[in-house]
């Protein structure tokens, strides 16, 4: 019994107060949980100097890279952008699932118009049964060659992960620097129809290395005690390579992927694409060595274009306790070997390793039915240019890329804003195909006819819709390896093999048991991938390739799920200060 009448007033609130605590020690706890964390993105310039030449660059708060938002799962962040600079922007949230709050998704005229000159804009949501590690960046043109930095999501107060923790968390993030401005590079190519220019060299924390022209003084300089395990956070955010990474004479050990725990399998060598991320533990060796280690990562590249095909470098420092070792400059250096730059097998067997972790506390919970089926084709072709363009390509064409054949073209609206107040007319259609409009040998001779169409069409499913979708590459112009993300869901890699999909054969070997869970997978070069995801989450949500060069080609289309019954399973109205085109 909690209280009586006969008891004092004070004493039998008090006991009222500790009944609660412990009959709904739950409820207590979780409302504990629950922090609303509030961030300030100012977007500036600022002056940055790499390769000896110094420039001017789009920066979240003048840091570069910005700045790392930490929280843990169910928390509710609440970020102002506000924008300080002559481009438009917009900020994606990579990974997290915005469950009902696509609003705050980010892409430029997929679920928003863009935060002009002297405007800002309140991106809110909660992070929901998610932890590990994404990441932020610009969603509009080329910005997010500069605008980007991590999301820490740590788990929830008294879990622990599912492996030892860790003596110290470090976020190492690989990028691309222009000597140019990108938007002049993406500009010019746009203007001529042809591929855009290199970058000039990557990045480890926006830090070229030693390896780079006049960069000695610009590496990423990672400090480690001897016996003790680092969690290494890598994000790519490089935005046309995927990359190899390795550390010399060290293993690393794959604990998660795309902020999804999975099965620890020990490699010398990370594969992972634009858009991906993939936490590795680091064990140091019990006693310093008399040696330092390089920390490197270069190119995976598959296709027929030119690449940026150089090595970027950081280095892997023991603290040494003896004063003569002190001056680590002096000390040998070890460089890891890295596979050949279109090692595609190499591709293949690291991808079929990563495997969901699987557990009671951790389930895949994988769609073991499928109420519609998609078979996509991603690659190039080429498009015909107005009278009025000067196109460098044969008679006029520029380069394309496409889904199914369709070149996406953004709408001068947001997607999301035209569904929401039903006012589709003019803005986009319905009618993107579920199948190629025209069966080819996809990885053999390509068809004589390349062009590709163009238009602003979306796929419609209703609300917890199983869907199976399978990408095929193309060998139009080159095959080559297409890292597809998709927005506001996660989804399971149930297949994925070389050549054309057998859709009688193919299937018998699908994995529904423990499957890699993602946002964002590479389509192999000349091969397949299948994937399956639940529309559970109402709103648009864009799917596109995270080469950012076959974005604006138009590799990128948009689906939309719509509201289910419940209240719960609805998209809330738009905010108030939601920017206006």
């Amino acid at each position: 019994m909690c209280s009586s009448p006969s008891m004092p007033g004070f004493l039998r609130v008090m006991l009222v107060v500790l009944c609660a605590v412990f009959i709904f020690p739950n409820l207590t706890h979780a409302e504990h949980e629950r922090v609303t964390r509030h961030y300030k993105f100012n977007i500036k310039m600022q002056n940055v100097t790499r390769l000896c030449k110094t420039k001017s660059i789009v920066t979240v708060n003048g840091q570069f890279p910005g700045p790392r938002i930490i929280a843990r799962e169910g928390d509710r962040l609440v970020i102002k952008v506000v924008n300080h600079v002559q481009h438009n922007v917009t900020i994606h949230w990579h990974g997290i699932r915005q469950v009902r709050s696509g609003w705050a998704d980010g892409p430029a005229y997929i679920t928003q118009c863009p935060i002009q000159r002297g405007q800002s804009y309140v991106y809110n949501f909660t992070v929901v049964g998610q932890r590990g590690t994404l990441w932020w960046h610009a969603h509009i043109s080329w910005l997010r060659t500069t605008l980007y930095g991590a999301i820490v999501i740590l788990p929830k107060r008294h879990e622990a992960y599912p492996f030892a923790k860790p003596f110290k968390e470090v976020p190492i993030i690989l990028g691309e620097w222009w000597n140019a401005d990108t938007e002049a590079v993406i500009n010019q190519a746009t203007k001529k129809g042809l591929a855009p220019n290199l970058s000039d060299a990557h990045t480890i924390n926006g830090l070229p290395g030693l390896l780079s022209n006049c960069s000695a003084k610009e590496t990423f300089k990672l400090k480690v005690k001897p016996g003790k395990t680092y969690l290494l956070r890598l994000i790519n955010a490089a935005l046309n390579d995927e990359m190899f990474f390795s550390i010399a004479n060290h293993t690393l050990t794959v604990v998660e992927v795309d902020a999804v725990y999975v099965k620890p399998f020990a490699s010398n060598i990370v594969l992972i694409t634009p858009g991906q991320t993939t936490n590795v533990l680091l064990k140091t060796k019990p006693t310093p060595p008399n040696s330092r280690f390089a920390v490197a990562a270069r190119p995976y590249a598959t296709g027929p274009a030119a690449f940026d095909n150089a090595t970027t470098t950081a280095l892997l420092e023991y603290n040494h306790p003896a004063p003569s070792l002190s001056n680590t400059n002096n000390l040998p250096l070890f460089r890891p070997p890295l596979p050949k730059f279109n090692d595609t097998v190499f591709a293949a067997k690291f991808n079929n390793r990563v495997r969901s972790l699987n557990t009671k506390r951790f389930p895949a919970k994988v769609p073991r039915t499928v109420d519609r089926r998609f078979f996509f084709t991603v690659g190039l072709g080429i498009s015909k240019c107005s009278k009025n363009e000067a196109c460098q390509g044969p008679n006029n064409t520029r380069v394309a890329a496409a889904v199914n054949n369709v070149s996406f073209v953004m709408p001068n609206t947001a997607l999301l804003q035209a569904h929401f107040f039903n006012k589709s007319k003019g803005v986009y259609s319905t009618d993107f195909p579920a199948n190629p409009p025209v069966k080819f040998n996809y990885t053999g001779t390509p068809p004589r006819n390349i062009m590709v169409s163009s238009g602003t069409k979306v796929v419609v499913l209703k609300f917890n819709e199983s869907v199976e979708l399978v990408l095929q590459d193309t060998s139009i112009i080159g095959a080559e390896s297409h890292p597809l993300h998709l927005h506001g869901f996660n989804f399971f890699i149930v297949g994925q093999g070389n050549g054309n999909f057998d859709p009688k054969k193919d299937p018998k070997n699908f994995n529904l048991v423990d499957p890699a869970e993602r946002n964002t997978a590479g389509v192999p070069s000349g091969g397949w991938l299948a994937l399956r995801f639940l529309a559970d989450n109402p709103g648009v949500w864009f799917m596109h390739c995270h080469l950012e060069v076959h974005t604006s080609w138009g590799l990128k289309m948009a689906w939309i799920v719509q509201d289910g019954k419940r209240r719960n399973q609805k998209l809330p109205p738009p905010p108030s200060d939601l920017p206006k085109c």
